[in-house]
């Protein structure tokens, strides 16, 4: 007996997160969060004390006084390298402290 109806796995997901918009946010911030090593690299990992997501900014901590004067010049190419690995506009800007 064929059903009619059916649907993947991928289908199904993609509809139940369309569905529940505050944990699909969940899940793009919890990329963002991965994706800071992936994009940057285990040097800056190194140096990366605390990170996190709230209302669409990243908060950094970092423990070198150089490397955040880096990061801080050319935070808008950070914030568009994550959001295109993240796969969505995730992040609109990035507190280094």
């Amino acid at each position: 007996m064929k059903r009619k109806n059916t649907q993947t796995l991928g289908e199904v997901l993609r509809d139940f997160l369309e569905e529940n918009r505050a944990l699909r946010s969940k899940i793009y911030e919890t990329r963002i969060e991965r994706s800071w090593g992936e994009v940057l690299g285990p040097m800056v990992m190194q140096y990366t004390r605390n990170l996190y997501v709230r209302n669409g900014v990243l908060y950094v901590s970092l423990t070198s006084a150089v490397l955040r004067s880096e990061l801080t010049l050319c935070r808008d190419r950070l914030v568009k390298s994550l959001n295109e690995h993240a796969g969505d506009e995730v992040i609109k800007e990035i507190v280094i402290r």
